[in-house]
């Protein structure tokens, strides 16, 4: 099926590795010229840069903090000189920590309020002034963790910062629909990318990883290529009546 996604330009945060990389690299393999956003991943980025050109498209890695203003609008400004007008944006970075709540500290929750919440406020933001100003429509899709929509112990501040996701996702449906721009999220549980164990914290095969498992019905954790064709159809023109929702992708762990 084509997703006539060829020719635009999409801009992927936090995509020098994991989860991220991987969706940029998809939309590159269905003709979309890619920009990769790094912090602290920028090796990552530029080669998968270089991996995503392999398709005959354009794509680069731009770096740079979310939370920081003068950032973003390097960010976003060097994405659209160099690759053209940003028609999809995917909201993919985050900081999230296994942590029990009466064991954490305002210095602990600080880096995922800011990155989570703050940081994709101001992406967002520079990104959607200037999809609204060209008045040809666009698509925004954003990538929260399951723990965001449920609840889970262990993860209070991720969840709570993940929440956001909810009610951003939301709002921008409502309120830019009149520019034509659509806004939707994918709501994810346990993905295996390279850095799964830091992020379950605990090898995939310990014991208590195995009960964790024991609570998906298809009994697996996600892959990246679970993920990515609901992001790609999200960001599709197919889904031009698709907007201000919610789609969990999460082997049955969280069911609405």
């Amino acid at each position: 099926m084509d997703l006539q996604l060829a020719g635009t330009t999409v801009l992927v945060t936090g995509a020098g590795q994991g989860l991220g990389r991987a969706i940029g690299l998809a939309f590159a393999a269905e003709g979309a010229n890619v920009a990769f956003h790094h912090h602290a991943s920028g090796e990552g980025a530029e080669k998968a840069a270089a991996e995503a050109a392999e398709f005959g498209v354009r794509a680069i890695a731009v770096g740079g903090d979310t939370r920081d203003a003068a950032d973003v609008a390097s960010i976003v400004g060097r994405t659209e000189s160099e690759l053209g007008p940003i028609g999809v944006l995917v909201n993919n970075s985050a900081v999230t920590r296994k942590q029990r709540f009466l064991e954490s500290t305002p210095d602990d929750w600080a880096p995922q309020i800011d990155v989570t919440v703050t940081g994709t406020l101001q992406l967002t933001h520079a990104v959607a002034t200037r999809m609204a100003e060209r008045g040809d429509g666009g698509s925004i899709v954003n990538l929260m963790g399951d723990s965001g929509r449920v609840g889970e112990s262990g993860l209070l501040v991720t969840a709570t910062a993940r929440s956001t996701t909810v009610g951003l996702t939301r709002s921008l449906a409502k309120e830019l629909a009149r520019h034509g721009i659509r806004s939707n999220a994918v709501s994810l549980a346990l993905v295996r990318t390279d850095n799964f164990d830091a992020h379950a914290g605990g090898d995939a095969e310990d014991e208590r990883m195995k009960k964790v498992l024991a609570m998906y019905p298809l009994r697996r954790f996600g892959h990246p290529d679970d993920i990515t064709p609901m992001v790609l159809l999200l960001a599709s023109p197919l889904s031009s009546w698709t907007t201000g929702q919610v789609v969990s992708v999460n082997g049955g762990y969280a069911m609405p």
